[in-house]
């Protein structure tokens, strides 16, 4: 979860950590932003990024908040290299390897369907299912057939909780369900990221933003 609402010194460094790091494929788990108004903010975000590097985006609950024009944004994560996956999936090669793309719709906001996304799935290395709602991850498990390998779900939503008072956290968005962050060793696995922004309280307590690296096997 990005909630961009200005290009800060941190927003540049993530930037050029990402740059560096030269992933074959960033993930971006929705919430990019808040505001319709700060679509040209995430514009300039992705045009901090090495262009070559190839990015799948999802919906958030908040671009659905936001009334965001779901036709510009899509036409600026296809400027960047970004997919848009919508309850769709594709499958992508690096090296001497494919990995599948499982992008689903938002589950609080939108209409979320695993079965229909995963009619374009082809057999794969790899098998990562993005959802925004970490909460539909049980009806992912229910779902899921023997010919479908899911090596894992990503999700966020919950900046992992956003205020930790050492140990409680007062409050969880909806969708939410039990997940709060890092690794849930269910069937298939899932992994909450606490992401980099924040909702409508604008500080973090015990909360550390990331960014989550996942080194698939050679």
């Amino acid at each position: 979860d990005l909630h961009l609402h200005s290009i800060t010194y941190q927003i540049k460094e993530l930037a050029n950590q990402l740059n560096k790091l030269q992933p074959d494929l960033i993930l971006i788990t929705g919430d990019a932003i808040d505001k319709s108004l700060n679509m040209g903010l995430l514009k300039q975000f992705l045009q901090l990024i090495d262009n070559k590097i190839k990015k799948v985006a999802v919906l958030g609950n908040w671009e659905y908040q936001a009334e965001i024009n779901f036709v510009e944004l899509e036409d600026i994560y296809t400027a960047s290299n970004c997919d848009l996956l919508i309850n769709q999936t594709k499958q992508y090669s690096f090296k001497n390897k494919t990995i599948s793309i499982t992008g689903l719709d938002d589950f609080y906001r939108g209409n979320p369907d695993f079965d229909s996304a995963i009619k374009e799935y082809k057999k794969s290395d790899y098998h990562v299912v993005l959802s925004h709602c970490p909460q539909y991850a049980d009806n992912i498990a229910e779902q899921i057939t023997n010919d479908i390998n899911v090596d894992f779900i990503l999700s966020g939503h919950t900046h992992g909780g956003q205020i930790n008072l050492f140990g409680f956290v007062p409050v969880l968005p909806k969708g939410s369900g039990r997940y709060l962050k890092g690794w849930y060793n269910n069937t298939p696995k899932l992994y909450v990221s606490k992401g980099v922004g924040t909702g409508v309280l604008p500080l973090r307590f015990r909360s550390r933003a990331e960014i989550a690296i996942f080194n698939m096997a050679s």
